[in-house]
């Protein structure tokens, strides 16, 4: 475990107030030091596992150490933010192959210090362009959810490789090439089995043995891999050479792109496996009309300051700055706990009811993205919540382009499920330049399918969509359609005060990513916590469902009687996200945060530690 030190910092919420606040000791699990492959095959100590770190030159945070420091040996070479980006998300795909990799998508939200502007880029997966509303129906029936994930029909065509391709060519300074070379190393090299992989392996251990070449991977033996032990990846090592070297168009348009049709519309089962596993009907066309679209962020104001977040086909970005917008006018920072917490789980019930009704693909449905995003519409949502009461979900969304106080819209849309195995990193440079990217390829493991002899999963994002519509009188905007983006709670966050930036944060979770991302804001920003503490402090995540889900830390502390008291039902959830961030200081250094215990503890690191 890393030894404790204390360091005093100016956050952000003393930006705010102009006052000093402590950034604690690192004081959260940390992994001891673990073999990983230098340039030349030979191992070397990965850097202990750090849940904070202050430093100049730039700042990486992620999950995992061997992720962590790919992006700050790029930054220490001369890359920029979203050269470390890339090269970070790469290194994850070896090291937390469950959460996320080139069978994926995501959303990659990115500053640019010299324009002091906010851009982003939707590399959200899409369903084929076959597809339509009865996708997972048979026989008139919504499949059984556990049938659809670890099937073909599953899989959407994958965006990471195109969103990495694409962030390079617009704001990269390195070529995909270089960027990819720690994690093509990581990966021939291998990387340490720690308690986690270990447990999300054993998760998924059946399925994984119905299909042969992700057993071979991810079973070595036939066994479950022992922690301490070294997974190697040396098909994920020549395929991204392959794209090293010819682009990621190969993964497009040729031979790879072939494997990974032939395995979605023949999915390798093993021999005798009693397992029914659908096939899907992707198709060499979807993958080489696949594109990444460049767009607008969305922003509100909060406090003085610029929240950006990603527009649809995200609802993260909306559902984020609607429940900011609804809280904005209580005074967080004087509230009781209770008040504070019974406030914050009204505000993303709101969000969430009115998510529900609005948000789908902006390509196939019409989202009113400046209406959600309003503080008309939030001050005419906020009128329903009362401090002595809590509201019943499922509420009944409001309406965006006519805000009427306390008005409904229709009926309730209920919250469908999204796998909570996502991963986020953010990263800052010596410019000031930051990116905060979510990626993932939805469930843990994603649809349980390696494409053979490729080394990496295959997403299950289409079961994002919902199977049928909720009710004959109730307009669904995320059913599937033909290329259609399933909505995502993805909610890569860059927060600016006038045009520079103050923190950027993100989290894995499914669904708990928006209210994760939502909490940690109102705790730094509003409540005074240094960084590190807000993503370490106890969640509740409400999500306009009947029951509200809390962490130990709030199931068991006299706030849930209180908020009981209120009309609150709860139920626990172990773990709720597992956040990562960087905060820029006055004096121009950078703070990196992660988990302190979350996913075994994240790893914040920069390039020249204070």
């Amino acid at each position: 475990m890393t030894r404790a030190r204390r360091l005093t910092v100016l956050g952000a919420a003393a930006a705010l107030a102009g006052s000093l606040v402590a950034v604690p000791a690192a004081t959260g699990t940390a992994a001891s030091a673990r073999p990983t492959a230098d340039r030349d095959g030979a191992t070397t100590a990965t850097p202990e596992k750090t849940p904070v770190a202050v430093g100049h030159g730039g700042a990486v945070s992620s999950v995992d150490p061997d992720a962590s420091a790919a992006g700050i040996a790029v930054l220490r070479k001369g890359g920029n933010a979203v050269d470390a980006a890339v090269a970070t998300a790469a290194a994850l795909g070896v090291t937390e192959p469950y959460s996320a990799g080139i069978g994926g998508g995501g959303y990659f939200v990115s500053y640019d210090a010299r324009t002091r502007t906010v851009r982003t880029l939707d590399g959200r997966e899409t369903a084929p362009r076959s597809a339509g509303k009865d996708l997972f129906l048979e026989n008139g029936k919504p499949l059984p959810f556990e049938d659809a994930v670890t099937s073909g029909l599953s899989v959407g065509t994958p965006g990471t490789a195109a969103t990495w391709d694409t962030a390079l060519r617009k704001w990269g300074s390195r070529s995909l090439r270089q960027v990819l070379r720690p994690a093509q190393r990581l990966a021939a090299g291998g990387f340490t089995v720690d308690e986690t992989f270990r447990q999300q392996t054993a998760d998924n251990e059946a399925r994984f043995r119905d299909f042969p070449a992700t057993a071979r991977l991810y079973l070595p033996g036939g066994k479950l891999p022992v922690v301490g032990s070294t997974l190697k990846n040396p098909d994920l090592a020549r395929t991204y050479g392959e794209l090293a070297h010819k682009g990621v168009g190969a993964l497009y348009d040729g031979a790879l792109a072939r494997d990974i049709v032939r395995t979605v519309r023949t999915p390798p089962v093993r021999a005798g496996s009693p397992r029914t596993v659908r096939p899907g009907d992707l198709t060499a066309g979807d993958l080489r009309a696949y594109r990444v679209l460049s767009q607008a962020p969305t922003r509100t104001g909060y406090r003085g300051l610029d929240v950006y977040g990603m527009a649809p086909s995200s609802s993260g970005g909306t559902s984020v700055a609607e429940a900011l917008n609804i809280l904005e006018k209580s005074d967080l920072s004087r509230l009781s706990e209770k008040q504070f917490l019974h406030r914050y789980i009204e505000a993303a019930r709101i969000a969430f009811a009115d998510r529900g009704r609005w948000v789908g693909d902006p390509a196939q449905e019409d989202v009113p993205t400046k209406g959600l995003t309003s503080q008309r519409f939030a001050d005419a949502r906020a009128c329903l919540i009362h401090d002595d009461k809590a509201l019943t979900s499922p509420l009944a969304p409001g309406d965006p382009h006519h805000p009427a106080r306390c008005a409904a819209a229709g009926r309730a849309a209920p919250t469908t499920y999204e796998g909570e195995n996502t991963t986020h990193l953010t990263v800052a440079d010596k410019w000031g330049n930051v990116v905060a990217y979510t990626l993932t390829i939805e469930q843990t493991g994603g649809s349980g399918i390696v494409v053979p002899h490729r080394g990496f999963l295959l997403n299950n994002e289409l079961t994002d969509f919902s199977f049928a519509p909720a009710g004959p009188s109730v307009h669904d905007p995320n059913l599937p359609g033909p290329g259609k983006r399933p909505r995502s709670s993805m909610s890569p966050t860059i927060v600016l005060r006038h045009g520079r930036p103050v923190v950027a944060l993100g989290s894995p979770g499914g669904a708990t990513i928006i209210t994760t991302v939502l909490q940690t804001l109102v705790n730094h920003l509003d409540r005074g916590m240094p960084l590190v503490d807000a993503i370490a402090a106890p969640r509740a995540s409400q999500r306009n469902a009947a029951l509200t889900e809390l962490e130990p830390g709030l199931g068991n502390s006299p706030v849930r009687r209180q908020l009981e008291a209120l009309g609150h039902a709860f139920k626990e959830n172990p773990e709720i996200g597992a956040a990562t961030g960087v905060q820029r200081l006055p004096d121009g250094r950078w703070l990196a945060a992660a988990e302190k215990v979350r996913r075994g503890g994240g790893s914040a690191r920069v390039v020249h530690r204070s």
